[in-house]
């Protein structure tokens, strides 16, 4: 695909506000664009006004099924004062960067796929080429979970997520569990401590035992350490009762060798051994759990990229792991094993920034690369 209509798609597509909800937005315009140029797509209603769309290319028999993926949703602006090229949904181009919420992350991506197949419409591959865009990722990744669920992801033979790496290979990333801790206490009057329960007293064991729970877990050779952290903290109305209630939000960041069924019975044997001692009473609710992913850096899908980013620039990629999940985590709860790369041409450091820009060069290097790969694993 030329450059020119990769910058505009790129642009029509940061154009749409799909802050955190109205993916369908995006939907309807790669639908259209789809049509446009022969291919048929289908939308799959996940609320209203929020679809993911998947689109297919070649050989609609072959059990090989190499998938490109991207989630159509955004995190939010912040201030429009912090956007000075005509505002967050502007997708201005300026000195080869082309700004404005989601340039990086990650619609740049989706333009790229997206161009992909456009490219390779009538190319007489052997396998099937899928484009597949969600809804919610920013936000629980609702759109891969259900896909996955529905059973979208059984035939899978290689993924390819199009986050913003810089154009780095990125072959694994951590999981990511959200939690919440409710302690129930009793509310009194502060001059009177003993009628009453404190619940952020109680809440406070909680933080001590967990500073300290996870001490014993060894670094991952890939992903290093298994990160925790308590982040969010609320409880008490005034400063002359005693709290009957508080909260706690946290965070972990499993790895593949202490998981997520790992983590969390780890908090959840915290959680009963406090609830042994008079008067706490606390409740674990585990918000979301994304699973690391793992792909050997000597699998085919990483040397197959590896050997289209050569034929492209002449350069090997870096190879490199993060620390932020995709919805690979969803993808890859499917019990049909597979593997995962990301690749993108936004980088990392931009995503959820004020002013979030994409080097055009990186979109269009990318969108090449990606040919190539589907040109090598299909035909």
């Amino acid at each position: 695909m030329d450059k020119a209509t990769l910058i505009k798609i790129t642009q029509d597509l940061i154009q749409l506000d799909t802050v955190n909800d109205h993916e369908e937005a995006v939907s309807d315009y790669l639908a259209t664009l789809f049509t446009a140029n022969g291919i048929s797509t289908k939308k799959l209603t996940y609320a209203p006004g929020r679809t993911s769309l998947i689109a297919e290319i070649g050989d609609p028999t072959s059990k090989q099924v190499l998938v490109f993926s991207g989630h159509q949703d955004t995190v939010a602006t912040g201030d429009a004062a912090d956007w000075p090229y005509a505002g967050p949904f502007s997708g201005e181009l300026h000195a080869g960067r082309i700004y404005g919420r989601g340039a990086a992350d990650m619609k740049s991506g989706l333009a790229a796929m997206a161009a992909t197949l456009i490219a390779l419409k009538d190319a007489p591959l052997k396998g099937r080429l899928r484009f597949v865009a969600t809804v919610g990722e920013e936000f629980g990744a609702h759109g891969a979970r259900e896909l996955t669920e529905q059973g979208y992801a059984d035939d899978f033979s290689g993924l390819v997520i199009g986050e913003p790496t810089g154009q780095k290979l990125i072959y694994a990333h951590s999981g990511s569990i959200d939690y919440t801790v409710t302690s129930i206490g009793k509310a009194a009057h502060s001059s009177l401590p003993e009628t009453g329960i404190n619940a952020i007293t109680n809440l406070v064991k909680f933080i001590t035992a967990e500073a300290h729970a996870f001490d014993d877990v060894a670094p991952h050779p890939a992903l290093g350490d298994f990160v925790h952290s308590v982040t969010v903290i609320k409880g008490g109305t005034q400063v002359n009762s005693i709290p009957g209630y508080a909260q706690l939000a946290g965070n972990m960041r499993p790895i593949p060798s202490f998981d997520n069924a790992q983590a969390i019975g780890r908090l959840q044997t915290i959680i009963a051994d406090l609830n042994q001692q008079p008067d706490v009473n606390l409740k674990l609710n585990v918000d979301f759990s994304f699973v690391p992913v793992l792909t050997a850096q000597d699998d085919p899908l990483v040397t197959a990229l590896q050997a289209s980013a050569q034929q492209v620039t002449g350069k090997e990629l870096i190879e490199d792991v993060i620390h932020g999940a995709t919805d690979a985590s969803e993808f890859t709860k499917s019990a049909h094993k597979f593997p995962v790369i990301i690749f993108g041409p936004g980088d990392w450091s931009a995503a959820h920034q004020s002013n979030e820009s994409v080097s055009v060069a990186n979109i269009v290097n990318t969108q090449k690369i990606y040919q190539a790969l589907a040109l090598r694993q299909l035909s």
